[in-house]
């Protein structure tokens, strides 16, 4: 019996002295190498007392080193579980029980506050430092250099990535070997990758779109990695001769536009820049394309399915759409109430089906049944519509759907006018509870640099465009939209700061 995704995207470089990560400092760590240091870690793991099947939570900063602990669960059949760097004692402590992970890997500094968490959750607490120091490497350094390949199967967990609990309690979406080997698959033959490839990756390990894509797709496509610790604008500028491709989030693009270095010369020889984790304004594309002579490439995806669309490689790539359905993927938009299939340009949630949907939730059935359908289908919980032409337009989250008066209020709409007026970089709309229409619609804008909207014009500008229960009620300038760390608006921080707006009205 094999290991299907060791054995396509890690151990098939065996003895392969190519180089596999360009290093921020200089240095270069070739294929071999980087097998050669996740075997030793897979058999300390071992020595840890960890069996297949058993989570390792790990919480540590970026670096080779916590990418061949990926590697060596994946050898090991150890369930990896990467955590943020930035959540709290106490976040930590429910991500660690409720996985009932058997190891926790944290950075140093933070061992002597966590050793307490850990041991009454029951999990061995080891060390990894973002320069490859700690615990773990002092238990691998003697260990072999090569582990006998733990069998699994395309059904077997390989991995948990828990949500952003930003509506609640953080969920474990349980990946398989299958989800994350044929996202992989299909990736690289729809962007085209070969082993002529080098990306630059600034993104986060922790998180499934630095990990699992930009990760995965090199990995069996061959090619290497630019691995800079995070996104470090002068770095990037730096590195970018090197890359051939790079993967970000929307911020990227925006600061690279902001700095006059960013040229067209500089990325002449670039073959890919793609986009996700939220939306790229279409503002942001134009002014990319302008400068560069490149159409960022727009996809979606999320924890519980990796990839599900892509804007395509050859083709026309649409501002303000996430493309088309990925070869094996089917999308459908339905009726958030009857769950029954709407018809082509009709607003409803998104859900998908395909290989790369994942297992379910770790120890919430209930939870599971609710979002994945018996006949595969996962309900995403995103409002969109397929438009004339096919492409898939992403409007915003359910949860975000405002009610006023009765009406049905889409915040995508507003938002898109708002962010066309005089003076505004971005806008966010959510609803916040009214006395009289129990909810109505607030918008928040971020104004472009050295400007100051007004907000007169533009809720004169909302009147003669919008009807009349789709009013911003009230207009907020705000230096910044508060965001997660993958860059994606957190509108329940804003329904939470101004839900009180009016209270007594």
């Amino acid at each position: 019996m094999a290991n299907p995704l060791y054995d396509t995207l890690f151990g098939c470089h065996a003895g392969r002295t190519a180089p596999f990560l360009h290093l921020a400092d200089g240095g270069t760590l070739s294929y071999d190498a980087f097998l050669r240091l996740a075997a030793r870690y897979a058999h300390a793991f071992r020595a840890a007392g960890l069996e297949p099947g058993d989570r390792l939570a790990a919480q540590i900063e970026k670096s080779p080193e916590a990418l061949a602990v990926y590697a060596a669960c994946v050898q090991a059949g150890i369930v990896f579980l990467p955590l943020n760097t930035g959540y709290t004692g106490d976040e930590l402590e429910y991500f660690v029980t409720d996985s009932s992970a058997k190891l926790l890997l944290s950075d140093g500094a933070r061992a002597d506050a966590l050793r307490p968490m850990a041991e009454a959750a029951g999990a061995v607490l080891m060390t990894l430092d973002a320069g490859g120091s700690g615990t773990l490497s002092d238990a691998a350094r003697d260990m072999p250099e090569t582990f006998d390949t733990t069998p699994r199967d395309g059904d077997d967990l390989a991995a948990f990535l828990y949500t952003s609990g930003t509506t609640g309690r953080s969920k474990g979406a349980m990946l398989t070997q299958t989800n994350l080997l044929s996202n992989a698959e299909v990736l690289v033959a729809y962007w085209q990758f070969s082993a002529d490839d080098v990306l630059l990756h600034a993104l986060p390990v922790f998180h499934t779109h630095g990990l699992f894509v930009a990760t995965n797709i090199v990995l069996l496509a061959g090619g290497a990695m630019i691995f800079l610790p995070k996104f470090d604008l002068d770095q990037v500028i730096a590195h970018l001769p090197r890359a051939t491709t790079m993967m970000g989030v929307p911020t990227f693009y925006t600061r690279l536009l902001d700095d006059p270095r960013f040229t067209r010369e500089l990325v002449a020889h670039m073959r890919l820049f793609t986009s996700g984790s939220a939306p790229l304004l279409a503002e942001t594309h134009v002014a990319f394309e302008a400068r560069t002579g490149h159409r960022i490439l727009e996809r979606y995806g999320m924890t519980e399915t990796n990839m599900n669309t892509s804007n395509p490689y050859d083709g026309e790539r649409r501002a303000g759409t996430v493309g088309f359905p990925l070869p094996g993927v089917e999308l459908r938009i339905t009726d958030p109430e009857s769950g029954e299939t709407l018809p082509q340009g009709e607003i409803g949630l998104i859900e998908v089906r395909g290989p790369n949907v994942f297992k379910g939730y770790w120890n919430m059935p209930e939870k599971t049944a609710e979002e994945l359908r018996e006949n595969g289908f996962f309900i995403t919980g995103d409002l969109g519509l397929i438009d004339d032409r096919g492409y898939v337009q992403i409007l915003g989250r359910n949860k975000d759907l405002i009610i006023s008066g009765g009406y049905n209020i889409y915040p995508k709409e507003i938002e898109l006018l708002l962010d066309d007026q005089p003076g505004v970089l971005e806008s966010a709309v959510v609803g916040v509870p009214h006395p009289d229409f129990g909810e109505t619609v607030v918008g928040f804008l971020v104004p472009q640099t050295g400007m100051t909207p007004d907000l007169d014009a533009i809720g004169a500008a909302a009147a003669r465009s919008l009807a009349r229960f789709k009013h911003p009620r009230k207009l907020i300038i705000l230096d910044a939209l508060p965001r997660n760390t993958m860059g994606k608006v957190q509108k329940n921080v804003l329904r939470a700061e101004y839900g009180g707006l009016f209270a007594g009205s």
